[in-house]
């Protein structure tokens, strides 16, 4: 193991400090409160394998929606709920109105529901990007800047830290992640984290770790977070060394694999232990995961649809069977969970490459979906103002 990533200081978020640089991704439909709590007990026992005790890693919740938050829908407000175990408490927020985020801003301070706010400008899901959110909104460098602020600003009297998640660009000929990263840590975020691709890459090809290094040498006064291809605490520690980043983010990596943050606090604690579950304690994880999400829902059916999802990232590499994956995946309460799992071969060990590398779809390249003459342009005409004024209707709160 290099001495450079074993020797990593802990990771300061505003006046938060993480003893294990990482941070579990934001991802819609997943990290709920439940699978929140799974990584972070996971987290805490890889700290204290390498002799160190604390706030092991930053959790963030699903990304909420600005508008939807301050509307109080009841799913948003749902979403936005912590254990007591979790602190800090850490939400991602969705904008395109300044003055709407800063209105959601001011909620979660005013009610102390957060001890952390990050704000999305990484999404590159069509229904975000097609209204100038998520990943497209960085190119309009005045929107970009003023919902920073307004959040920053929101959030100064309780010294809740404000981060930004953003991408490389638009596409290879639209890059916005230098700009971005400056503008933020002039408003006054408390770090940039940088999804490693395009929008228009999506999750396909490799991340492009070099962007990183270059986000990293032009923001020099706040922690540079990297993101992109972390399928192991190995690729973490790689990551570390080839930019220079202060920390990770990890998102599909930790996909039915929540037992990924012990490999993680353990490895930059300086240690070599790695988890290698067998299948009897991958589905011991798994009906664990079950009965958080039924409590987490409050309703068995729902819950038990919740982690249909998940079954095949569980199982992946295991001898499991077409039929009986089929099975699990239409699984409606737990007690058919159980039925299905006693039928298993749960001696199995931990199958290696066969369940190591990536989770998740990659999907494939694409055009983004933008507004009308976007790129045009990086200030916006009033035809942009009225279309992005509309923008957070049209996405869930989830």
């Amino acid at each position: 193991m290099s001495t450079l990533t074993s020797l990593l200081p802990p990771l300061q978020i505003g006046r938060h400090t993480i003893d294990s640089p990482v941070v579990l991704a934001p991802m819609a439909g997943i990290t709920n409160r439940a699978f929140r709590q799974l990584c972070r007990e996971y987290g805490e026992e890889g700290l204290a394998a390498g002799g160190a005790t604390g706030a092991t890693s930053l959790y963030v919740s699903e990304m909420i929606t600005s508008r939807a938050l301050v509307e109080r829908t009841p799913v948003t407000m749902k979403l936005i709920e912590h254990g007591p175990e979790e602190l800090p408490r850490s939400i991602q927020l969705y904008g395109v109105d300044p003055a709407t985020v800063g209105a959601a801003v001011r909620l979660l301070r005013d009610e102390d529901r957060a001890d952390h706010v990050d704000l999305n400008f990484g999404c590159p899901v069509p229904k975000v990007t097609r209204k100038g959110g998520g990943a497209a909104l960085p190119w309009k460098t005045e929107l970009f800047r003023g919902i920073v602020r307004a959040a920053v600003r929101e959030a100064a009297p309780a010294q809740i830290p404000v981060t930004v998640k953003m991408r490389v660009g638009v596409d290879a000929e639209h890059e916005t992640f230098l700009d971005a990263g400056r503008i933020a840590e002039e408003e006054g975020a408390a770090a940039v984290a940088l999804h490693a691709r395009t929008a228009s890459q999506a999750y396909s090809g490799q991340a492009d770790w070099s962007r990183i290094t270059e986000l990293k040498q032009a923001v020099t006064t706040i922690p540079v977070l990297g993101n992109g291809d972390i399928w192991s605490a190995e690729d973490a520690l790689r990551m570390v060394e080839q930019t220079g980043c202060d920390g990770v983010v990890v998102g599909r990596g930790c996909l039915g694999r929540p037992w990924l943050f012990a490999d993680l606090a353990a490895a930059f604690a300086g240690s070599q232990v790695r988890v290698e579950p067998t299948l009897a304690e991958v589905c011991r994880v798994l009906r664990r995961h079950a009965e958080l999400l039924v409590e987490f829902h409050r309703d068995e059916a729902k819950g038990c649809r919740d982690i249909r999802k998940h079954i095949s990232w569980y199982t992946k590499g295991f001898r499991v069977g077409g039929q009986l994956r089929r099975q699990l995946a239409l699984v409606n309460t737990l007690a058919d969970l159980d039925s299905l799992i006693d039928t298993l071969d749960l001696d199995q060990p931990w199958p290696g490459e066969a369940a190591d590398g990536q989770r998740g779809r990659a999907g494939s390249a694409r055009v983004v979906a933008l507004p009308d003459r976007w790129l045009d342009s990086r200030e916006l005409n009033e035809q942009q103002r009225t279309a992005i004024a509309q923008a957070e209707l049209d996405v869930s709160g989830g």
